[in-house]
């Protein structure tokens, strides 16, 4: 970890604050902390959607093979009533069901990229307003890099900016926020 700013902390709980900070900021787009962290997460967090934005197109569609459990109106398992050779009826889940459908498959540099962000980024899920659950690395390659290709952005993806002093410890707090 050369060249990142000490905090106060040891190595393994310096990184482990940085990568929660860094995943709340991708999740929920805006945090406040301190002005020295924010300054931390800015540099951080600028290196990881740059390497996101430029590999934002870099996949392929192809056709992939699935198995799944066919389900019900209600969202269950899929079942059938069955006759037994002794006459008793019982219910039977249904037989699994294999379909193909096209599927996004990252190209090597997307995947090296996606690696290399895992490093930084802890593996949540975030929920958006319909209920879909994601997980924060493919909300970055799907919804926050393209959004940043799409206007051409080559940097300054995140702001900060300077709030009140905290209550308590008087110590400086700033506002991130991506852009």
């Amino acid at each position: 970890m050369m060249g990142y700013r000490k905090l106060g902390r040891k190595a393994d709980q310096r990184k482990a604050i940085l990568r929660g900070m860094v995943t709340a900021l991708l999740q929920h787009g805006r945090i406040v902390t301190t002005e020295t962290r924010a300054k931390e997460i800015q540099s951080i967090t600028e290196k990881l959607i740059a390497k996101a934005v430029k590999e934002a197109d870099n996949y392929t569609t192809k056709q992939v093979k699935v198995s799944r459990v066919p389900e019900n109106a209600k969202g269950g398992r899929q079942t059938t009533v069955v006759t037994s050779k002794n006459g008793n009826k019982f219910t039977k889940f249904v037989d699994r069901e294999v379909t193909t459908e096209l599927a996004r498959v990252d190209n090597p540099s997307r995947l090296a990229a996606r690696r290399l962000i895992m490093e930084w980024v802890y593996d949540v899920e975030t929920v958006d307003s319909e209920g879909k659950a994601t997980k924060v690395v493919n909300k970055l390659f799907d919804e926050i890099a393209p959004e940043y290709k799409s206007k051409n952005r080559k940097g300054g993806y995140t702001r900060i900016y300077k709030t009140d002093a905290r209550r308590g410890d008087a110590a400086p707090m700033a506002i991130i926020e991506l852009v």
